[in-house]
């Protein structure tokens, strides 16, 4: 008896949903920062606003959405670091630049670029931190420096409250100025910053935590400048408080550490 071969049906290869749709946000991420420069060479400024906000949603969803369906890749983490520089770093730059910074010569170019350079300074160092396993626990819950999104979203400060305030307050190559360079120095500078990748929300905080994002979501549809410049204000104001929980931890973390102590049964001067 002859018998019959059951044909192996061929596997097809290539990448899941899973591992494209983080990218998908991404890429979408990107197209509105790029979509934001379009805006503001029309003088469409409002509109440039709305599409940086909506490239920060984006690029905090393409990351968790990443780790949930767990198709996070290098190739991703290499793309999201790319969208991140020109959603946040060159997008803001040309906002303003062609808002009031173009009326004040090569200084006030000089100074867009200062906040471009330092954009992509910090996604550089960013990149290298990932993974590193020295990094102490306390640490985990904090940046170092401003994020991109957090610094494109305090730039553009003066632009959010022209909207309400309207001509001849804020629109002044001085006070754009000021807050370019201030961002420029935050992000590049070593001030640890609140994290939320990592934070977990206890049970009894969830409605309110609910209750509150619908309250916020609320605002932004019925007063979105006002409601953006008092998110603004209020992550100026959280720096000092992430600066002085993060040196409290660190404190903490240094005084539980077991002393070393030499063969002899002395502890070394540095440890005494």
């Amino acid at each position: 008896m002859i018998m019959s071969r059951r044909r192996r049906i061929p596997r097809i290869t290539g990448l899941s949903i899973n591992r494209l749709i983080p990218n998908a946000l991404t890429l979408s991420a990107l197209c509105a920062g790029l979509t934001a420069i379009r805006y503001a060479i029309h003088g469409q400024y409002q509109q440039s606003v709305i599409a940086i906000v909506l490239a920060a949603i984006l690029d905090g969803l393409d990351g968790r959405v990443a780790r949930l369906l767990q198709g996070a890749t290098k190739f991703g983490a290499e793309l999201d670091s790319l969208s991140d520089f020109v959603c946040f770093g060159v997008a803001p730059a040309f906002i303003l630049y062609f808002w009031v910074m173009s009326q004040g010569g090569g200084i006030s170019w000089a100074i867009v670029m200062l906040y471009t350079v330092c954009c992509g300074l910090r996604l550089a160092r960013f990149n290298t931190m990932i993974g590193q396993a020295d990094l102490p626990p306390y640490a985990y819950n904090f940046f170092t420096g401003v994020p991109a999104p957090a610094a494109a979203g305090l730039v553009l400060m003066p632009l959010i409250v022209s909207f309400e305030t309207g001509e001849g307050v804020v629109d002044h190559i001085p006070i754009v100025s000021m807050f370019l360079m201030g961002v420029s120095f935050l992000m590049v500078s070593k001030i640890p910053t609140f994290s939320a990748k990592k934070m977990r929300i206890p049970n009894k905080y969830v409605l309110p935590v609910l209750l509150l994002v619908g309250l916020l979501a609320a605002f932004l549809v019925t007063e979105p400048w006002l409601t953006l410049a008092a998110i603004d204000a209020l992550y100026l104001g959280m720096i000092p408080v992430a600066v002085r929980a993060f040196k409290r931890l660190k404190e903490q973390a240094e005084r539980q550490k077991p002393e070393v102590v030499t063969p002899d049964g002395q502890i070394p001067e540095s440890q005494g």
